[in-house]
């Protein structure tokens, strides 16, 4: 396998992987176990859902209203990461100080709306890195190397997001590293780390020779303007969200499972475990994925991810010990990573370069339903109407909210083949 970087330069494509290793350990040690650690303060599973549904909406308003709009009138790309990170870095102290004072007035429901509201306020300036950063690799990239790349950085990713879930099983200790700041400080660390690597990158960038990526974008840009890319793109998000909802619905119910007694009934080092093999599965899959789909094309590699993500959850309810769940769950973490990994490149592909920071936006909007939510509306409620309401018990459940995101799935992956598949099939053959 032989992945080339002839837009990028060797000094640029490392500060871009630095830049996503320590973004995905940060990802790794602060969000592992926050759910659980919400789920402590506030007892109630759809509760627990609403950090990610206001990030998820607070990031929306900030990247469709706001950031891609100057991302692509003023070719910021490397400024929105740069400052997107140091505004996190400063609002997470701020944070911490506000749930530690709650906390220490016993006020614990309080407390833990603090971060929700707090992380998401924050997340309409933090979601300018988010567009800023899509909008970049694309700049840096071209069609015939775009998934090559992209998936050695999600190889990168999924190999700081490994590490990160290792270091927050030792550092959550039963929601004490959550407690005494621990987590909070070296997260903050490490996004001032990041904005001063992505301030190196804009200075490498500039003097890089972009005439090869300037006729790259220009090609992009005229096989972009076409209206039967338009459709395509238009229907992708479609499938895309019912993909996304479906798969992501049970991100919460499936933490909660590993833990209840009569789920997996797993330990905090069990759970890293378990979460570390998605990783891992995921690390492996990015690295060959994206090559592979520079070779075979998007669409059949696409296809692959979604078959492992309609089958994973249907065994989740069977997995009656930990080795067993990490290598279904691993077999998830494939499917996941195929479809960020092959998905990005593919809207990549078809998007107008005058228009990757509005239109990546939206596509950070939709893989963004999965942050909360996916939860917060179908598998928060699905689990919690079940036993409030039908007196199921919770870890029966959590089984049934599996067996119906991958019929969400299922349902999205006959979209995308009807619609996506088969436009870019003519697109092809036209």
């Amino acid at each position: 396998m032989n992945i080339r970087l002839p837009t990028i330069g060797k000094s640029i494509f490392l500060n871009l992987s630095l830049f996503q290793f320590l973004s995905f350990v940060r990802r790794g040690i602060f969000y592992t176990f926050m759910i659980n650690y919400l789920f402590k303060l506030m007892p109630f599973v759809t509760l627990t859902t609403l950090l990610g549904t206001l990030n998820m909406i607070a990031s929306s308003l900030g990247q469709n209203l706001l950031w891609g709009k100057i991302a692509d009138r003023y070719k910021s790309r490397a400024k929105l990461i740069i400052a997107g990170e140091s505004i996190a870095a400063i609002a997470y102290f701020i944070v911490f100080l506000i749930h530690r004072s709650l906390l220490d007035m016993q006020a614990s429901l309080s407390a833990g709306l603090a971060i929700v509201g707090g992380l998401s306020f924050l997340e309409f300036f933090w979601s300018m890195s988010d567009v800023g950063w899509a909008a970049l690799l694309t700049d840096v990239t071209t069609s015939k190397t775009r998934g090559g790349i992209v998936g050695a950085l999600n190889f990168i990713a999924s190999l700081g997001r490994m590490i990160g879930i290792f270091f927050a099983g030792f550092l959550y200790n039963g929601g004490e590293g959550f407690r005494q700041g621990t987590i909070f400080y070296i997260v903050i660390a490490m996004l001032f780390a990041s904005a001063a690597i992505m301030w190196a990158t804009s200075r490498f960038r500039q003097k890089v020779n972009m005439k090869a990526g300037k006729a790259m974008s220009k090609a992009t840009l005229e096989k972009s303007s076409a209206s039967n890319n338009e459709e395509i793109y238009k229907w992708f998000l479609i499938s895309l969200i019912i993909i996304v909802i479906g798969a992501a619905c049970i991100n919460q119910v499936f933490l909660l499972f590993l833990e209840h007694q009569e789920g997996l009934n797993a330990s905090d080092p069990e759970r890293s475990f378990i979460l570390t093999a998605w990783t891992l599965g995921g690390m492996l899959t990015s690295l060959s994925c994206g090559w592979l789909a520079d070779k075979i094309g998007r669409i059949k590699v696409i296809f692959t991810g979604l078959g492992l993500a309609i089958l994973t959850p249907l065994l989740y309810g069977s997995m009656y010990n930990v080795s067993t769940m990490a290598l279904a769950y691993g077999f998830n973490g494939v499917a996941f990573w195929m479809m960020q990994t092959v998905g990005f490149a593919f809207a990549g592909d078809i998007i107008a370069e005058n228009r990757r920071g509005r239109l990546f936006g939206r596509y950070n909007t939709v893989m963004a339903l999965g942050w909360g939510p996916a939860g917060f509306l179908v598998g928060g409620p699905l689990t919690d109407i079940q036993t409030r309401n039908f007196g199921i018990p919770l870890a029966r459940a959590y089984v049934n909210t599996f067996y119906i995101s991958s019929g969400i799935v299922a349902i999205g992956t006959i979209v995308f083949a009807l619609k996506v598949a088969k436009l870019s099939a003519k697109s092809t053959k036209s």
